[in-house]
């Protein structure tokens, strides 16, 4: 009975469902999705199955120890960018990342909001955008905007997402609603769904509804992969939701961004199409 109401829902709401009987279904496919043994990305030891690459200085460099093990967590220092990246490549799939943010901050972002972020379909080249990371779709982890996604892409059509949006608000970004209008974008971002519309680049910034946890706590963001649609939970809820998302599968990548982050979980689950 449970399977048939989430169903029915799906159908009305043109949603993803999640439910913790592992079963996901779609408006546009009507197909059931399963949940098949969980993957660990991190063995709480070392980087097996990543690999480093910091900006100017190329991939395996890692003088200052930017990404390291520590205690059983992944340490990412944030003083300089760059990422992990995964060596392998995934599509269809739930990805559960589990992070705090450190006290430490660096320039040029000293005392601006901490910021990260996880980077999903990573495809071509490291470091093709920017000098610092691989074209992708992101799901961004920052101080008040944990779960904004933006494309990280060269501008083309092969990286973008489309978006339902509430009315454009002027000098204000693009918000996600679930019952708004499509936006499709090849670049930028989409802000998840409350947002503080006076959201300003601060250390330390909090806004009146985050659902991220203080700094010092654990936070639980969960991507949500099924075909060409990612939904990003946070801390069990549903903060944003794109669809028409190119492309569809690749490398994952955990950023540096200026901003001391600690991970103790970072966990695949693949889900099968039947």
């Amino acid at each position: 009975m449970k399977k048939i109401f989430l169903f029915a829902l799906a159908l009305i709401t043109g949603s993803f469902i999640f439910d913790g009987c592992g079963t996901t279904k779609s408006k546009s496919s009507a197909a059931t999705v399963s949940n098949t043994k969980s993957i660990a990305l991190f063995n709480g030891q070392n980087l097996d199955g990543w690999y480093k690459f910091v900006k100017g200085r190329g991939r395996g460099i890692d003088p200052k120890n930017v990404f390291s093990v520590e205690k059983g967590l992944i340490h990412i220092s944030g003083e300089e960018y760059g990422c992990i990246t995964s060596n392998e490549e995934y599509s269809n799939y739930k990805l559960t990342v589990e992070f705090k943010w450190g006290p430490k901050t660096y320039a040029p972002r000293v005392d601006r909001a901490r910021d990260g972020g996880i980077l999903l379909h990573s495809i071509g080249a490291d470091g093709g955008y920017s000098g610092t990371w691989m074209y992708s779709i992101e799901c961004q982890i920052i101080e008040g905007g944990t779960g904004d996604f933006l494309v990280v892409g060269d501008g083309s059509k092969k990286f973008s997402l489309t978006s339902n949006v509430a009315p454009k608000q002027q000098g204000k970004g693009n918000v996600y609603l679930a019952s708004g209008q499509p936006l499709t974008i090849n670049g930028g971002r989409i802000d998840w769904f409350a947002r503080d519309p006076e959201w300003k680049d601060v250390l330390g910034f909090r806004g009146k509804n985050d659902v991220e946890k203080p700094v010092g706590q654990w936070n639980k963001v969960e991507c949500v992969v099924i075909g060409d649609k990612v939904s990003a939970y946070l801390n069990g809820v549903l903060v944003n939701e794109a669809y028409h998302v190119s492309p569809t599968k690749g490398k994952i990548q955990i950023q540096s961004e200026g901003a001391e982050m600690f991970v103790r979980k970072v966990e695949i689950v693949p889900l099968t199409v039947n």
